[in-house]
């Protein structure tokens, strides 16, 4: 049995390495559309084929694989909506406020039985994110918050689709290939949008091959990971455990990279983050 703490903790540092590579990757590169495209190329084949072959095949995990698949390439196109009418610090943060909607999702449509206690964490890891975006500073951010909304409504739509599929994914191999089929998807809505907004089907600048590398490894991994995860624990949890790596981004942006602007205030929403995750693993154990 895996230990779906350690699966997160892995997914968390994949997450937030994927993320220092694209501080380093000129934005007019794309860097989501080539880590999706060498994800494809390098780990779709063989977890393809391991889907194919060894997956529980039935039609609840076909509809799942159907529902990740639109809900994952609406998420990445509402997130990049959003980012262009705000900064990643004030979206990103609302955009993980997910845990609350797939608790919500799960007591209405899954009858998943919650403490008052769980409800309690999670409504407090979120609010601490809440504060994290505040620290932003943007005053205007009507344009943005519909597609943030979006974004949170795409997760939370994912993550349940996601833990009803992992009961007929045995291995680790097919949970990735489950993934390639959502990430594919995604690949090809993204490579529209490149077309439409710059005329040209690829990014007109190309990072380093190593970063692209890198990227395509972790950016799939740490997601199947975490679906890995949902085996042993609900959704919510997962996803909200998984915010840590919010609280990492603070510490590593306040203490390493030193970006002190409003930096009290993203310590103490990163703080009630971690309070809330405190708490809810407290009541989970």
């Amino acid at each position: 049995m895996d230990n779906a703490y350690l699966l997160i903790g892995l997914s968390v540092i994949m997450h937030v390495a994927w993320n220092l590579l694209a501080r380093h990757v000129d934005s007019k590169a794309n860097y989501l559309w080539w880590g999706l495209l060498a994800h494809c190329l390098i780990l779709g084949p063989y977890s393809l084929w391991q889907l194919y072959e060894n997956a529980l095949w039935h039609q609840s995990l076909i509809f799942a694989i159907v529902i990740t698949a639109i809900a994952n390439s609406l998420y990445f196109v509402s997130l990049r909506r959003a980012y262009h009418y705000a900064p990643v610090s004030l979206v990103y943060p609302l955009a993980r406020s997910s845990p609350l909607l797939i608790a919500i999702w799960s007591l209405l449509f899954f009858g998943t039985d919650f403490s008052g206690i769980e409800l309690i964490a999670i409504l407090v890891s979120v609010a601490g994110l809440w504060v994290v975006a505040s620290s932003s500073g943007i005053s205007d951010s009507k344009k943005a918050l519909p597609w943030t909304l979006a974004a949170a409504v795409c997760t939370s739509i994912y993550s349940l689709s996601d833990k009803v599929a992992v009961s007929y994914l045995p291995g680790f191999a097919e949970q990735l290939g489950f993934i390639t089929i959502g990430y594919t998807c995604s690949f090809i809505v993204l490579s529209l949008l490149q077309k439409q907004s710059t005329g040209k089907w690829v990014p007109p600048i190309r990072p380093p091959l190593q970063y692209i590398v890198l990227g395509g490894c972790f950016i799939g991994t740490a997601y199947a990971l975490v679906v890995r995860a949902m085996n042993e624990l609900p959704a919510a949890h997962v996803v909200s455990f998984t915010n840590a790596g919010i609280i990492l981004a603070v510490v590593l942006s306040v203490f390493v990279f030193r970006e002190r602007e409003q930096w009290q205030k993203r310590i103490t929403g990163a703080t009630i983050v971690s309070s809330g995750l405190i708490l809810l693993f407290w009541s989970s154990s």
